[in-house]
């Protein structure tokens, strides 16, 4: 899983990024192009290792515990009494690892020591069915000298001079199918395996010498790029022909006014030099299970969290949470937070953010971005490789499913029952659906609507139609066989779809414990104004 890449961001979903071993595994595989994620980091992790929607995981809003006002559908940490995927899996005999980002486990400042690792609200991978884990508790931070490293049980608090937490995990998870092969080979017993990529979230870190590879590319400017993409994406059959491109987002300037033009450029190739860099590694461990004769056995998918991240990053925002990476790396580098144009992207002492015009273009052709539940914030590409299991490789998929289907559909591959008990307690079914049928019938659809909510962002989709609402506003109504770019509300013309669809909501947020935004209603919502951290 990469982190905060759009919808558009790798080749075989319209990009000029170079990534030919994800390319490689869509061709030979299956590309689905309306699979939906849960819009932010941690929902969407809590989301796909349980098969339930986030506020049933324990993750309705972020890793903060905010259960006082918000019940156990907001304690941001994992549910004991919800079995995770890998904890299913381990009970059926198999090896578990993790490689990567964690933050489906409370909260880890990234200024201070995580002394509370592994306590009842700070569960760790190993703690909830992963046999190993090796990567970051948190959220975000440094790719050379990442906060709340771990190994196990394990705090690494720092990293020799040439790390870069990319490799680092596609390394490690190279390292890990050697074992679990080995282990396979000796005792029959097989893996799974789950690689959380923090790239391309925010900071704008990558080797200079992949950064100078796409230096000068993007100084045609975002309405350019999005447009390329937009087209590249309806070439290769990713996009209905009739829809349209939203238009650049209002708080977007022409990029004929964009000031620092070689900064901006200096950003998007930074941006683009770390999907690079993940792709390597991603090839790396696609050579890897060839190599010990497992590529043929072996489910590959891949997905990103949410899309593209409009978060702004400000420059001497004395006092702002932000500051909080100001930190200074294990050579001594202090690590300075902000987009100054003055400044470069890249190093390990810069933190900037790639900002929403470039967001814009990595949500492409799609509204909004992470955090919304327009599609520019929950639509993500995905990919499927299963050898000899796909029927006509290389196909594409059109029909809508969501995240939190990958869990029912690894069980049902496997032939793996899920519990009808946890911990002594009778627990309720999955939430998400199988797709496995898909692999062999591209007319197979989930048979029941998809639901969201995220800091008063809603939505729900039922066959080709989608109800959506930005908080505060009112509700949006698309068809999406004809408009899937959402640009022609159809809520006044169909009153009574939408009043049929928002009592679908509503049931479905009573059911789940989704609570009224904000959760603390005399504080100010800054959540849904990310132009402004």
């Amino acid at each position: 899983m990469a982190d905060d890449l759009g919808f558009s961001d790798i080749g075989c979903f319209g990009s000029e990024i170079e990534t030919p071993h994800l390319d490689a595994l869509g061709q030979s595989g299956l590309r689905m192009t309306q699979m939906y994620n849960c819009a932010r980091c941690c929902p969407s992790r809590a989301s796909l290792l349980t098969g339930v929607y986030p506020h049933q995981a324990g993750i309705g809003h972020m890793a903060s515990n905010d259960s006082e006002v918000g019940g156990s559908a907001y304690q941001g940490y994992l549910r004991e009494s919800i079995p995770t995927v890998a904890e299913v899996f381990r009970t059926e005999g198999y090896q578990t690892y993790m490689l990567g980002k964690w933050h489906v486990g409370g909260e880890y400042p990234p200024h201070l020591i995580p002394e509370h690792a592994g306590d009842p609200q700070h569960p760790l991978p190993v703690q909830r069915g992963f046999d190993q884990h090796y990567g970051t508790l948190g959220g975000a931070g440094s790719y050379y000298d990442p906060p709340s490293l771990v190994q196990d049980e394990t705090l690494l608090p720092s990293t020799p001079d040439d790390y870069y937490y990319t490799d680092a995990i596609n390394d490690r998870a190279c390292e890990a199918i050697r074992q679990a092969s080995s282990s396979n080979t000796e005792e029959n017993k097989p893996f799974f395996m789950y690689v959380a990529h923090l790239c391309p979230h925010w900071p704008l870190h990558a080797p200079p010498e992949v950064i100078k590879k796409y230096r000068g590319r993007y100084k045609a400017g975002w309405d350019h790029l999005r447009e390329e993409r937009f087209q590249s994406l309806k070439r290769l059959g990713m996009l209905q022909p009739t829809w349209e491109c939203s238009p650049r987002h209002e708080k977007v300037p022409s990029w004929d006014d964009a000031p620092h033009k070689d900064w901006e450029d200096a950003r998007m190739a930074t941006y683009a030099a770390m999907i690079d860099v993940m792709d390597q590694g991603i090839g790396r461990i696609i050579q890897t299970l060839k190599d010990v004769n497992e590529f043929d056995n072996t489910i590959i998918l891949f997905l990103s969290d949410n899309g593209g991240c409009a978060e702004f990053l400000k420059e001497d925002n004395v006092g702002a949470w932000c500051e909080n990476y100001a930190t200074v790396a294990s050579d001594g580098t202090q690590t300075v937070v902000g987009n100054d144009p003055k400044r470069m992207p890249g190093g390990r002492d810069s933190f900037m953010s790639y900002d929403l015009p470039w967001a814009n273009v990595s949500n492409s052709p799609f509204r909004l971005f992470k955090s919304w539940v327009h599609e520019g914030g929950i639509a993500t590409p995905f990919l499927v490789h299963y050898p000899n299991h796909i029927s006509n490789p290389g196909r594409i998929h059109h029909s809508p499913w969501i995240m939190l289907d990958i869990m029912a559909t690894c069980l049902d591959l496997c032939h793996i029952p899920y519990p009808l008990t946890w911990k002594g307690t009778t627990i309720p079914p999955l939430e998400g659906k199988s797709f496995a049928s898909v692999f062999q019938d591209n007319d197979i659809e989930r048979p029941e609507p998809m639901f969201w909510e995220h800091q008063g962002n809603c939505a729900v989709r039922k066959e080709n139609w989608k109800l959506v609402k930005n908080h505060g506003h009112d509700w949006e109504l698309f068809n999406m066989d004809e408009d899937r770019t959402e640009l022609h509300n159809l809520a006044t013309e169909e009153p009574k779809r939408v009043q049929e669809m928002m009592t679908l909501w509503k049931e479905w947020a009573t059911r789940c414990g989704v609570k009224e935004w904000p959760l603390y209603p005399d504080e100010e919502d800054w959540s849904n104004r990310p132009w402004d951290w």
